[in-house]
């Protein structure tokens, strides 16, 4: 019996996070100063994230400076014949005060305090068959915040009260933002099947962008104002690494093992979601239709590009290049009549690129790290098809970091020119700006703490980003230079935003 209680120890050990970024121990009499909960006490070394160095070809990690900072961290390889059984996560809280020109409305003011938390859950294997073959998969898990709760009676209603705390557990819900399998080969490469990200996604964890100094927070990225603040007020980088518009959908991804520091990819998805969803008839709420009457809805997205990675005594660089494509489904509908005019039924396809560079360099004082990443082309915004006749949409995204021990600071900015909202079209285009700029600090191995500053600000004429649509004042027909239907843009309504953010994190 007590042999069989020390196996199942054993076995329960080999499925946590913690205990598989360690080699497996011999079952002899030390192991009963272990643990009999389910774990071992062994040090941390994995990182908060689904993606990894296994299922990413990546089995020596990245640039010193960035190993184990965010995103993809050096995990246990399985040996011949085993496999890794994962279920990391994350829990982070989030303290800030945010002022924007968004926080108040006549009748409404939003308190600037705000005090957030969310959870990850990264349930995961890896294996490894005796022929070398490479396997497994993974999934990301997400809790949501609850919407917009108003009080249990219409506005004004005398003797109406707001729902307490104890409603927010019944519209948290837990649901799935990345699901995907992988098979691979150290000589021919790797396949990535299901919700995954892209070349983009895969290649830059965070140091094209420059993004990687605040523990994992986000930066201007998913940031803590962009999520707890009022809608609009601070603009989203389009920057597609780590991001949902580019990784949600179903895709396969192919990437070729390293050639002399150089690697390539190609991906392929033939439509914005998931096969699983419904469409019984194919109508205009179906990812997979080709012709409907939603100009905007794209399909067969394919997207090829390289990589090179170099380390030359204390200096790491690298560059890559992605460019990706798009149809876009043909238009069978009656004219748009939600104020957009005829604009509202052309678009182009998507065709744009995204290229990025880095440069890391380990001094005696600490590690020095700059990158910077340009996306630009027929898009506007986040994997979005561009009205015909908008704007080319160019933007670029960068930072400078150092790092020295627990300490990581740095600062990241962005600017971005774009189509925007597409009535404008013809009229005027989008210009914003954000910085972002703080640090973190490593109390434990998994456990850190940070402080982060965020600015923003947003234009476009005749375009109010409080209302989030055409300015008060706008007449005529959207698009129209001629005639009694000359189209006269409205009042602007520019946003304008800063917030500071502490908060910790444990990863696991």
């Amino acid at each position: 019996m007590r042999k069989l209680l020390l196996a199942s120890a054993a076995m329960l050990g080999a499925t946590s996070g913690i205990a598989t970024a360690q080699a497996p121990q011999p079952a002899t009499a030390s192991m009963m100063m272990q643990p009999t909960q389910g774990q071992f006490a062994l040090p941390w070394a994995q990182g908060p994230t689904v993606n990894n160095n296994n299922n990413t070809l990546q089995t020596t990690g990245f640039p010193d400076g960035y190993k184990g900072a965010s995103r993809f961290s050096s995990n246990a390889v399985p040996s011949p014949g085993t496999v890794v059984i994962r279920l990391n996560g994350r829990v982070e809280v989030d303290m800030g005060a945010a002022w924007s020109t968004n926080h108040q409305v006549p009748g409404f003011k939003t308190n600037p305090i705000t005090f957030s938390a969310y959870m990850r859950l990264y349930p995961g294997i890896d294996g490894m068959a005796t022929n070398g073959l490479r396997y497994g998969a993974a999934v990301e898990l997400r809790n949501t915040a609850p919407g917009a709760v108003g009080s249990g009676a219409a506005p004004n209603a005398l003797g109406a009260a707001a729902p307490n705390p104890s409603t927010n557990n019944l519209n948290q819900t837990v649901y799935v933002r990345r699901a995907f399998t992988y098979l691979a080969h150290e000589s021919a490469g790797i396949v990535r099947m299901g919700i995954t990200d892209g070349l983009i996604g895969i290649w830059d964890p965070a140091i094209f962008t420059g993004s990687g100094f605040d523990g994992g927070v986000g930066s201007l990225n998913g940031a803590g104002p962009q999520a707890a603040g009022v809608n609009g007020a601070f603009g989203v980088p389009y920057v597609l690494s780590q991001a949902g518009a580019e990784y949600n959908n179903v895709k396969i991804v192919y990437l070729t093992p390293q050639f002399f520091g150089f690697d390539f990819g190609v991906q392929y998805a033939p439509s914005m979601g998931n096969g699983f969803s419904a469409c019984a008839t194919a109508n205009f709420a179906c990812h997979s239709v080709t012709t409907g009457n939603d100009p905007t809805r794209w399909y067969n997205q394919v997207a090829a590009g390289g990589r090179y990675q170099g380390v030359f005594g204390p200096v790491s660089v690298g560059a890559y290049g992605v460019y990706e494509t798009a149809g876009k489904e043909s238009f069978f509908g009656a004219p748009s009549n939600n104020g957009f005019g005829a604009l509202g039924t052309r678009y182009d396809n998507l065709s744009f690129v995204s290229a990025g560079t880095y440069l890391n360099y380990a001094s005696p004082i600490g590690a020095f790290s700059a990158g910077v990443t340009y996306i630009g082309g027929a898009v506007n915004g986040q994997v979005t098809m561009r009205p015909t006749g908008g704007a080319t949409q160019h933007q670029f995204v960068g930072g400078i970091g150092y790092r020295n021990g627990p300490i990581a600071l740095g600062v990241q900015a962005n600017i971005i020119d774009s189509q925007g909202a597409a009535a404008l079209t013809g009229v005027s285009q989008r210009h914003e700006f954000t910085i972002s700029t703080g640090g973190s600090y490593t109390l434990a191995p998994g456990v850190v703490v940070f402080a982060e500053y965020y600015y923003s600000q947003r234009h476009q004429g005749g375009f109010d980003f409080v209302t989030g649509a055409l300015g008060a004042g706008a007449t005529g027909t959207p698009g129209s230079t001629t005639g009694a239907t000359r189209w006269k843009a409205g009042k602007t309504g520019d946003a304008h935003g800063q917030a500071i953010v502490i908060g910790t994190a444990v990863s696991w």
